[in-house]
């Protein structure tokens, strides 16, 4: 190595070293205001790795990620600002110690939960592979993440695909408090990527210039196809998990003082004579000391901006939604959806599709029947039965610049992947500021019916609704399925797009052209005078059914359909209540803290004096899905059902 790049090593392992210790004071004085994790005994891991990124390149990280933010570019003051909760911190001040962000850089983010970085580091290398970008992605992680699920998932994915992908596992002994000697069955993390035919490296991680030369090579590697590889570098945190932790309960003072002895900064001045050593030292020391000034003299971030960016909001070129007929046809819901997506994908290279069976095959329910052959195996992905990776996955490619669609086939499979909809994808735009975008589609079927039984019928939308930062998108028709799946594919949000699976061969007039239907605008899909119903999916149809026969009764029923569960139209329901006065929410999930409960909710709240009569619910039964035709029935509301409360609500 020449005297350059050694130095230049030297110098990122003393920024780490200085800001740490900086800012371990700095938390005992109070100014960091919340967790602190820092990198002290671990320098030469990042050092190492991240001298051979470009800004191109791209980092996931984990809670104890200073160090990597650090040495992939990260100003000292930006990070200091960020645990002091400041504007000018690398996450604005929305994230801490554990939530760093600097996308302009190519630091993705660190996450306070462990293992989403390993997927969302695959989800990177996808973007390349597809783009055809010479770009690497990094995830580093500890040794607990290696006994999680993600662990196995995101490797076997990368080896599989042959994503250009670098798993750098930091081995400092202990995940959290708990030893790896005890928590893992083969404690050699680095052996572990032979099962997933990668090469892989057991390295002393306190020494800054073997790290380098294999890192360097498995980049190169990278960079040029040849696919993933996995780097265990054993080394040791010297700190406690967290300042002001206690340290001494699962380890011995003994053992901190004699890795203290390893040190990777002291290893490399023992074995390198230079009088620039010093030198660095002192221009550091000065750096980190402006960079906490300048941390305490920032501004704290405006109070008005604390519920920003949990949406885009940037303007998005987007298409006309449907205003008025146009000359239309009658295809079925199914075709309509199909439709949307191959338009869509040819004309943005960037879309891609991922999920069992959905390549050749072309889905479960056709929703990609015929795709495969138009555009490849690149963007028609079949995946192995890993919701959680691909899901994952699919978090780390939005970042990265592709569109991915994640099509999961029933919802319950998707709960699977649950912590990384809710905590990684949903959060990502607001913990960045806005500075990444999220544009990712999970798309999969709901409801009960054809006695699919308990672990296919499940609709799980109010849940959903619940999490900031997600579109729940819920359509009836066919014309609405498609205009909604276009906005969909061209919003800069994560929206899960959920489809009844006893609709999807439902026909019905779709405008011919390109169009879209804005998100949070419900439809009259029959007007009326005397009652007001709100229905989604397959209950529109089923309420739709007894329409007649209750206007021969002399009761004109109308109905609305939200078609979008999150953002709700409350004001079209309000006009509609203002005319009828009367309402009843027909809903196919159970009733506690579900759709029907927030709409009469809302509708209480803003249009009580509206009302003629109480608001009543009918919903599905507070059970799971039974197997049994005759036990399935009562799961729902049925026709009949319907009928009777219309009838029995006219009347109060």
């Amino acid at each position: 190595m020449n005297r350059e790049s050694l130095l230049s090593l030297y110098r990122t392992m003393q920024i780490i070293r200085q800001t740490e210790e900086e800012l371990a004071r700095c938390h005992q004085k109070g100014l960091v205001l919340g967790a602190c994790h820092t990198y002290v005994g671990e320098e030469a891991i990042a050092s190492g790795v991240c001298a051979h990124l470009t800004e191109h390149d791209v980092v996931f990280s984990t809670h104890r990620g200073h160090g990597h933010a650090l040495a992939k570019g990260a100003h000292p003051r930006e990070l200091m600002a960020e645990l002091f909760g400041r504007q000018t911190g690398l996450s604005r001040g929305r994230g801490g110690s554990m939530h760093l962000f600097s996308p302009e850089i190519g630091m993705m983010g660190t996450s306070g939960i462990v293992g989403p970085c390993i997927l969302q580091a695959c989800g990177g290398g996808y973007s390349f592979k597809l783009m055809k970008l010479p770009h690497v992605a990094v995830a580093f992680f500890g040794d607990g993440a290696s006994n999680n699920g993600a662990f196995h998932e995101g490797l076997n994915m990368a080896s599989i695909w042959k994503l250009p992908v670098l798993f750098v596992c930091e081995n400092n002994q202990f995940a959290t408090e708990v030893p790896n000697a005890y928590a893992s069955g083969n404690p050699s993390v680095g052996s572990r990527g032979a099962s997933y035919g990668m090469p892989s490296f057991e390295l002393d991680g306190n020494d800054v210039l073997e790290i380098h030369r294999v890192a360097g090579e498995a980049i190169a590697r990278a960079r040029a196809g040849g696919g993933p590889t996995l780097i265990e570098c054993k080394t040791y945190r010297t700190r406690a998990h967290a300042e002001g932790m206690g340290d001494f309960t699962y380890r011995t003072r003994e053992d901190v003082e004699q890795w203290k002895k390893r040190c990777p900064i002291a290893r490399l001045r023992t074995t390198n004579n230079s009088d620039h050593f010093d030198n660095i030292d002192r221009d550091v020391q000065t750096m980190v000391k402006e960079s906490r000034e300048f941390a305490e003299k920032s501004p704290w971030p405006d109070a008005a901006s604390a519920t920003q960016h949990v949406y885009c909001e940037s303007p998005s070129a987007t298409r006309p939604s449907v205003v008025a007929p146009r000359p239309s046809r009658e295809i079925t819901y199914s075709q309509a959806t199909h439709e949307a997506l191959s338009e869509e994908m040819a004309k943005n290279p960037r879309i891609f599709v991922m999920g069992e069976g959905i390549g050749v095959r072309g889905g479960n329910f056709k929703t990609t029947d015929g795709l495969f052959q138009k555009y490849g195996a690149e963007r028609l992905c079949d995946t192995p039965i890993c919701e959680r990776g691909f899901v994952g996955l699919a978090c780390g490619a939005a970042m990265t610049g592709t569109r991915p669609i994640i099509d999961f086939m029933f919802a319950d499979f998707v709960m699977d992947s649950v912590g990384e909809i809710v905590n990684q994808i949903a959060k990502m735009q607001y913990m960045s500021s806005g500075r990444l975008k999220m544009p990712v589609l999970l798309r999969g079927c709901i409801g009960i019916g054809h006695s699919a039984a308990t672990h296919h019928s499940g609709s799980y939308y109010a849940m959903y609704a619940n999490v900031p930062g997600l579109r729940v998108v819920v359509p009836s028709m066919p014309a609405d399925a498609k205009g909604l799946l276009k906005r969909a594919l061209n919003c800069d949000d994560p929206v899960l797009f959920l489809e009844h699976r006893e609709i999807l061969q439902v026909k019905g007039p779709v405008p011919d052209g390109d169009y879209e239907i804005e998100f949070g605008k419900a439809a009259v899909v029959r007007e009326g005078r005397d009652i007001t119903v709100v229905a989604l999916a397959r209950m529109v149809h089923l309420t739709l059914g007894v329409c007649d026969e209750l206007e021969r009764d002399g009761i004109s029923v109308e109905i609305v359909d939200p078609r979008t569960v999150s953002p709700l139209d409350t004001e079209t329901i309000l006009q509609s209540v203002a005319k009828t006065g009367r309402l009843l929410i027909v809903d196919e999930p159970p009733a506690p803290c579900g759709f029907a409960a927030e709409i009469a909710a809302r509708i209480v709240a803003e249009g009580f004096d509206l009302l003629d009569a109480p608001i009543r619910r009918l919903t599905g039964a507070f059970c799971p899905t039974p197997y049994s035709p005759p036990l399935e029935a009562v799961m729902v509301p049925q026709p009949k059902q319907i009928a009777d409360a219309i009838r029995t609500l006219m009347t109060e």
